[in-house]
């Protein structure tokens, strides 16, 4: 048979290095095809806008990569190859309008302290739920971690009852499908408090009314309180060098600048693909593709054989929703903001600029209704307040997120903006952001010393996968997560095409640096 090696990976994204390492450890032949020219995806970093400042493309925060099942696996390997990470004791926190702030760290006594500053039963409850997440923890991570064939679905069910009971599994399972709005009412008193930790669910296309969204902000406040923030020492990218290097020593190759324009299928089985070049190459065992839906169905084409079999399939991938989009402003900076409200903000790795549930709440419905929002959710990170070595000697960046923003621009909901494409409506909606930041930190634009704004249009056209400048590749509303995650019964990266297997964000578990799709599926591919 025809062969350049075992597997064939599309993409090169951290979720197809990960598979790439775990095939790799049972001896088979990997070859990863990158159309972009350097590795990554949006695990990546670069000196955007001037030389001696380092800016993470898209992803900042590890965390989820340095504490997931893949980093235990392969961490002393990947830190031999040069992984370094720089953790953060003051993680995120929220300045808001009325002057106030609050700051979360892997403090307990200084959180309590910083929540008792809004209401004291507040601070109460945190103590309750930091007492409790030990347990909590091990049984929704248990879940977050794994596949969902019936086995593991069974075994985790069973255990939750037998450690929790059948209330305690009832009051789980209700908890997993609450709103953050939902949950952050019945829990906290203070509209401060709920905007802080609702802050996090803007991240994952969870807006404060969206069912399944409570777990994110519970997770992210919980998690770094007890193990902290990390970000990637000298930029995120440090991640991706040191997997790639490891795939490289075994003898695997990291094709960039490759143009994968088709899956071939022969008989119904993936045997290789074909590259813009129009060079073909063939795969003795799997082909795997780390796409988005919509692309890997154009990847597979309707009327190849095997494949119109399954029209259902193909109409899913096609259907898979996207959440809006995020517009990326980068800064290098003589100095960090100057924050009203306190100073102590300076220590932190994120500062959120979400002003209430009800904010929050309204800007996602005016994204997704193609508007871009009057008052955007600004996430500010500050990374180099935890690593000093991504700028010049008392030089700073700023990493700044603007969520949530349409793909397609409709219209403007403030009435200003009159452009209805990303090349003109990127400068005014960057400049609105910058906007709110100056209004917490007066000063802040005099210090830019230089400045690249990333619309959704070119994060798109940079990787494909960021569909609209969708982040997360993909919406994890409870109809497109868990089990439906990319579809019914695909969970696992299963496709319709014998050998042919679906990975990344698009597939469960979902979105972030954790590299759980490319784990599970590079575990199921060797076992």
């Amino acid at each position: 048979m025809r062969q350049d090696c075992d597997v064939l990976i599309i993409g090169s994204g951290i979720n197809s290095l990960a598979a790439a390492l775990v095939v790799q450890r049972k001896g088979l032949q990997v070859s990863v095809f990158e159309q972009a020219s350097e590795p990554g995806g949006a695990v990546r970093s670069g000196a955007y806008t001037a030389p001696g400042f380092t800016h993470d493309w898209a992803a900042m925060n590890l965390s989820l990569f340095a504490g997931s099942p893949f980093f235990q696996d392969f961490g002393p390997e990947l830190t031999e190859a040069g992984l370094a990470f720089a953790p953060a004791q003051h993680c995120f926190a929220s300045s808001f309008a009325d002057g106030r702030w609050l700051g979360i760290g892997n403090d307990v006594e200084s959180n309590v302290e910083n929540i008792s500053a809004f209401a004291n039963n507040d601070s109460e409850t945190w103590r309750a739920l930091t007492a409790a997440f030990p347990d909590q923890a091990a049984h929704i991570f248990a879940i977050l971690g794994s596949s969902f064939g019936l086995r593991s679905v069974v075994k985790n069910s069973w255990n939750l009852v037998r450690d929790r009971k059948l209330s305690g599994a009832l009051d789980l399972g209700r908890f997993l499908a609450s709103s953050p709005r939902a949950w952050l009412d019945e829990t906290f008193s203070s509209d401060h408090v709920k905007a802080t930790l609702a802050a996090w669910g803007m991240h994952l296309d969870f807006a404060p009314d969206i069912a399944g969204g409570a777990v994110f902000p519970y997770l992210e406040a919980m998690a770094n309180q007890a193990f902290g923030m990390v970000i990637g020492k000298g930029g995120a990218d440090t991640v991706t060098r040191a997997m790639v290097k490891c795939i490289t020593q075994r003898g695997g190759t990291v094709f960039c600048d490759a143009m994968v324009e088709k899956v071939l299928i022969e008989q119904g089985r993936a045997v290789g693909i074909r590259l813009g070049d129009g060079s073909d190459h063939y795969a003795s065992r799997s082909v795997i593709a780390n796409v988005a839906p919509k692309n890997l169905s154009r990847l597979i084409g309707e009327t190849d054989p095997g494949c119109d079999t399954d029209p259902a399939y193909h109409k899913g991938l096609k259907n898979f929703r996207h959440a809006p989009g995020t517009l990326m402003v980068h800064l290098a900076m003589e100095d960090l903001p100057d924050w009203a409200a306190s100073q102590h903000l300076r220590d932190y790795a994120y500062v959120h600029l979400a002003p209430s549930l009800d904010q929050m709440a309204l800007c996602y419905q005016q994204a997704q209704s193609g508007l871009l929002p009057q008052e955007p959710v600004v996430v500010v990170g500050q990374p180099t307040a935890i690593d000093p070595s991504r700028a010049p000697e008392g030089k700073h960046v700023l990493w700044l997120q603007v969520r949530m923003v349409p793909g397609a621009i409709k219209g403007d909901a403030a009435g200003e903006i009159p452009a209805r494409d990303w090349k003109e409506a990127a400068g005014p909606m960057a400049a609105r952001a910058l906007d709110i930041l100056e209004a917490h930190a007066p000063g802040t634009r005099s210090k830019i010393i230089g400045q690249r704004i990333v619309s959704p249009a070119e994060l798109e056209a940079d990787n494909p996968n960021l569909v609209g400048g969708d982040q997360i590749c993909g919406s994890h509303h409870l109809s497109q997560h868990f089990i439906y995650r990319p579809l019914r019964g695909r969970s696992d990266g299963t496709t319709p095409i014998k050998d042919l297997y679906h990975t990344g964000a698009a597939v469960w578990p979902g979105a972030g640096t954790g590299a759980g799709p490319g784990y599970l599926l590079g575990k199921k591919l060797t076992t």
